[in-house]
């Protein structure tokens, strides 16, 4: 009898680290080298919250309010190399995956975003080495929900 291999996947992004968080931190620390003021950090994570799916609409929002003179793709690849460094893992959901592949499952993660920014993360958390596999949808160009990135997991 052939039993049929156990698949679990994760999305990265608040599920298996903590991106509200680590944006909070950014947002902390931007206002502040920016002297945005002290509503800044307020407005920013309620921006954040609004959901925009690609960062450069975000950027150009934030560029908008506060008359920033950088260039939309400059703040926007700032944020991307600073974010890796601001994730953390809690140590339970690294031994949880450990514990989930030691009982014979295979374990993937499956995150939108663009593969440098994705990847930085999951390389600094320790979670690029905890699963068997990733896919990031930045790098076949297609995003959760389409089950193609699904498929490339698998």
């Amino acid at each position: 009898m052939h039993l049929a291999q156990r698949l679990a996947l994760f999305d990265l992004d608040n599920t298996l680290v903590d991106l509200d968080a680590a944006f909070r931190v950014w947002a902390e620390k931007f206002t502040e080298a920016h002297d945005l003021g002290p509503d800044a950090v307020d407005w920013l994570i309620a921006l954040d919250q609004v959901g925009y799916p690609h960062r450069e609409a975000f950027f150009s929002q934030i560029r908008e309010r506060f008359a920033l003179p950088d260039y939309v793709e400059e703040l926007w690849g700032r944020y991307r190399q600073r974010m890796p460094y601001l994730m953390h893992c809690r140590p339970q959901v690294l031994e949880g995956l450990t514990r989930l592949r030691g009982f014979g499952w295979r374990v993937a993660i499956v995150t939108n975003g663009t593969a440098d920014n994705e990847f930085g993360k999951m390389q600094r958390t320790g979670l690029a080495e905890a699963v068997d596999a990733y896919a990031l949808s930045g790098i076949p160009g297609i995003r959760k929900p389409d089950r193609g990135l699904f498929k490339i997991a698998a």
